[in-house]
């Protein structure tokens, strides 16, 4: 089975697609654009619902002053593990943004908040503040800059990991009836509903759960056949 990455993978998923006999290309259909900003307070209550947003903070060193030491609230497993590996405390991790302007909206609405984020992201966290929170504030440290490629290869699976990628995929291609989606999470799984109705979603979003969706479906797939 011949599988499309539309972003770099880990070695470890990597590797265990090639030890169940998968074929993989990988292609970034997204790329990552830090912004310049200026910044020079944050509230002790800080919101990251992206590993990229996490990362460009951390390392840029204007920004990690200001950010060490508070209460971090997050989307993603990866990102609370990352906060926590730099000794930040973090008080409520959800797997997407709706879940997290749930919790918010539900325990902290008079808190204020400082939002790392990216120009292009879901909705949630911004209508939270809106109604709740108009002290808190949104500081945009990136930007999603798509990078199709048109394919010439029918692939039998295509793994998709943001909307953005989907996006991006559809920009200069077609879905093929054969192929299968396989979504790291379930705001992604939307995104690529607009095309197709085949493709599967990861139990949890990471590549651990979204390898076993992809076992599955080909076990399933040759069992039938």
């Amino acid at each position: 089975m011949r599988l499309l990455a539309t972003k770099k993978i880990s070695l470890t998923l990597k590797d265990r697609l090639i030890q169940y006999g998968f074929s993989l290309v990988e292609h970034s259909f997204i790329q990552i654009k830090p912004l310049p900003i200026e910044i020079n307070n944050a509230q002790d209550s800080l919101i990251f619902t992206s590993q990229n947003a996490i990362k460009i903070a951390f390392e840029d060193t204007q920004i990690r002053p200001y950010i060490e030491g508070k209460k971090y609230f997050c989307v993603g497993k990866k990102t609370k593990d990352f906060l926590e590996r730099n000794g930040q405390k973090v008080i409520k991790m959800t797997h997407n943004s709706s879940d997290l302007a749930r919790f918010l909206t539900k325990n902290c609405k008079n808190d204020s908040f400082t939002f790392f984020c990216g120009k292009r992201r879901r909705p949630e966290i911004d209508a939270f503040f809106l109604k709740n929170n108009p002290t808190s504030e949104i500081i945009e440290i990136y930007d999603t800059h798509q990078t199709p490629k048109v394919l010439e290869t029918t692939f039998n699976g295509v793994l998709f990991f943001s909307p953005s990628a989907v996006s991006s995929f559809f920009k200069v291609n077609t879905w093929k009836s054969e192929t299968q989606g396989f979504c790291i999470g379930k705001t992604t799984a939307s995104a690529l509903k607009t095309y197709t109705e085949n493709f599967s979603i990861a139990k949890e979003p990471n590549e651990a759960q979204l390898f076993i969706s992809i076992h599955s479906y080909y076990k399933r797939y040759h069992a039938q056949k």
